[in-house]
């Protein structure tokens, strides 16, 4: 009795503390936070982490047995157990070292100036080398039936080029422990320890210039911002010494007239960057790069150094243990299959047609939220209710696998690098043959044992793989407005990224275009510079969020809330709690401190708290329910309340 009375106080004390009215959030969270613990090989607990931990148990254990029984389902998940195998033979991998890349380290090298540089071009694309540019083929944004040649600069040490204002009181100590794992790792190589410091000195001098070239996060989120169109022959221009042409009229049957520069600031100083004067720093970092890249499939001492970095920027205790860091490398190699095997062994056809009657209900509604939109006129109305119209669903796992994987050799007597490597070449030569083909609008942007989903602006299409469609998102046990709540609110979510600051510029076939008419589309920016006030100068205990850097989520986030409430007035038994309260135990998640501080400088995503606690008060049914007053946290004044779609 006295135990039932003290619990009952011990819950009565926590309603006291945490009112749902000031922090919906926390009041639905703070016992499971409080029973969180953030594995030592991880960054975060909780959430979308929590589902995939059980994914990740469930694959390891059908991995163990299937390398055990031999009883292959097919080719391809044959090898994803057998690369799973060789990533997890330690011992090998130990007794190998550093000798499998030295080769490549040597090439790298042994390139003495721009001119064999040049010569070599080909094989530093092909090998992966890093380069001082970065080339991919993608789907062309103003006709997505067809690829483009897309032109970028390359990544920054630091995470964001923000970092590296000089009245950044962390940048020194940061790049201080980027080279003291450099340092660690080209002990293993050849090089004298002279070489060595050069190397660092001279990769951390090149770095700067990228730095000074190339967008910030917030300037890479406003992705329509890429597609700028320069004839092939300008852009060789710009990057001479580079000869761009001679490596173009290599990799492909045909050089293309056009190209689209994702960056033109990074174009017009990549002079700077990539001259005689520069070159040996260029092929300092470039030798670096290339190691870093690769140490994770070399000794375990060199994939538990090269991930020191990256470690200590999220705040991760100790490196993956070596089953998971096998599966989580088989896993990612051979995705679509291994994401096929899950979704026929673990999907059920129940569930898939009962969300993908969901989706079907969620884009009507959407359509209605349109129609009677007031910011639209009948034409703009029209254009977007047609986007929506022909949106596809890929829900669970695709019909096939790509048969690109059937090309994949996996070869027990090689090195786990050298099967890596061989896999990265095919995977890049297919991706340049795309450039003279049409697009398939069939692909899957994500494997079926990924717990996320995602919208795709250039194929208008919304993906939802198996693994996300479970609790707290989703359950066959659970009530409708509970998974109205959960995974209803992130189809909300992705189909709002068709009309997100970023999704609104393209058209209902995936291209940029401009549908809207003139005082529409400056309606919609109103709305949009709302949002992002809404969300500007918020300070969380461990810094203060960009809300440019964040809107286009902030937007899919609100859209997702709006389109299944409207969906709830029409219920017979809609339950407002269950809603409000699911949609909180989504984000649930628990972070260490050096990760919370990360994301607010690199992800489009808000913070889980707010996440949660955002969207609810642009609503009357979050003040109706909760009989929420002026004098409460979680109040906006009706005026300053926002709904967009």
């Amino acid at each position: 009795m006295l135990l039932l009375f003290l619990i009952w106080r011990m819950n009565e004390f926590m309603a006291e503390k945490v009112r749902i009215q000031d922090d919906l959030y926390t009041f639905v969270n703070q016992e499971k936070l409080d029973q969180l613990v953030i594995p030592d090989d991880k960054p975060v607990a909780g959430g979308f982490v929590e589902l995939a931990d059980e994914v990740e148990k469930t694959l390891m254990a059908d991995f163990e047995q299937l390398a055990k029984s031999k009883d292959y389902p097919d080719a391809n998940m044959e090898k994803a157990v057998k690369l799973y195998a060789l990533a997890k033979d330690a011992k090998r991998r130990n007794r190998d070292g550093i000798k499998p890349i030295l080769k490549h380290l040597h090439f790298i090298q042994e390139t003495k100036d721009v001119y064999s540089f040049n010569r070599r071009l080909k094989n530093f694309v092909l090998n992966r080398y890093p380069l001082p540019f970065s080339m991919s083929v993608e789907v062309d944004m103003k006709d997505s039936n067809k690829h483009g040649l897309l032109f970028m600069g390359p990544s920054t040490i630091l995470p964001d080029t923000t970092m590296y204002d000089p009245a950044n009181p962390q940048k020194e100590m940061i790049l201080n422990l980027w080279k003291g794992m450099v340092a660690q790792a080209l002990a293993f190589t050849d090089l004298s320890e002279e070489e060595r410091g050069q190397y660092i000195e001279d990769a951390i001098e090149f770095d700067a210039i990228i730095a000074t070239l190339v967008k910030s996060r917030e300037e890479l989120s406003d992705y329509i911002k890429f597609y700028n169109l320069y004839r092939t022959g300008r852009v060789n221009g710009m990057m001479k010494p580079l000869n761009l042409k001679s490596l173009l009229k290599k990799l492909f049957a045909e050089v293309p007239e056009q190209v689209c520069v994702g960056d033109p600031k990074f174009l017009k100083g990549f002079k700077t960057l990539f001259n005689e004067e520069n070159f040996s720093k260029y092929i300092h970092w470039s030798y670096i790069q290339f190691l870093l890249g690769n140490g994770e499939f070399l000794s375990e001492d060199l994939r538990n150094i090269t991930g020191i970095y990256e470690r200590a920027l999220m705040g991760i205790a100790k490196p993956t243990e070596l089953k998971k860091f096998a599966y989580q490398l088989s896993s990612s190699v051979l995705s679509e299959p291994v994401g096929y095997y899950y979704g026929l062994k673990y999907f059920g056809e129940e569930a898939k047609k009962d969300v993908v009657d969901m989706v079907k209900q969620i884009i009507e509604a959407y359509k209605e939220r349109i129609a009677n939109n007031d910011i639209l006129t009948e034409a703009t109305k029209e254009k977007a209710i047609l986007k929506l119209s022909v949106m596809k669903i890929k829900m669970g796992y695709p019909d096939k696998v790509d048969s690109l994987f059937d090309s994949f050799v996996v070869n027990t007597r090689d090195s786990l690098y050298k099967n890596i490597l061989g896999i990265r070449q095919l995977r890049m030569l297919n991706e340049f043959s795309k450039l003279n083909k049409p697009v398939d609008k069939t692909k899957w942007l994500m494997p079926g044992h990924m717990v996320n989903a995602c919208y795709d602006p250039q194929r208008n299409d919304i993906t939802f793989p198996a693994a996300i469609l479970q609790a707290p998102f989703y359950s066959l046990k659970q009530s409708r407005s509970e998974n109205l709540g959960g995974i209803g609110a992130v189809i909300g979510h992705e189909i709002s990224h068709a009309f997100d600051s970023n999704g609104a510029k393209l058209d209902e076939n995936g291209n940029i275009a401009n549908w809207w008419s003139k005082q529409d589309f400056k309606n919609f920016d109103k709305k949009v510079k709302a949002m992002i006030a809404q969300f500007e100068g918020i300070e969380l205990p461990w810094g203060k969020v960009n809300s440019k850097l964040i809107v286009s989520e902030n937007i899919a986030d609100n859209g997702g809330v709006a389109v299944t409430l409207h969906i709830m007035k029409k219920m017979v038994d809609a339950d407002y709690e269950k809603y409000f309260m699911n949609w909180a135990r989504v984000w649930c998640l628990k972070a260490t401190e050096q990760y919370r501080n990360l994301l607010l400088t690199v992800d489009v995503h808000g913070p889980s708290i707010l996440r949660a606690n955002m969207p609810p008060r642009n609503f009357e049914e979050w003040y109706q329910t909760f009989d929420v007053k002026k004098t409460d946290k979680m109040y906006i004044a009706p005026n300053k309340r926002l709904i967009i779609w």
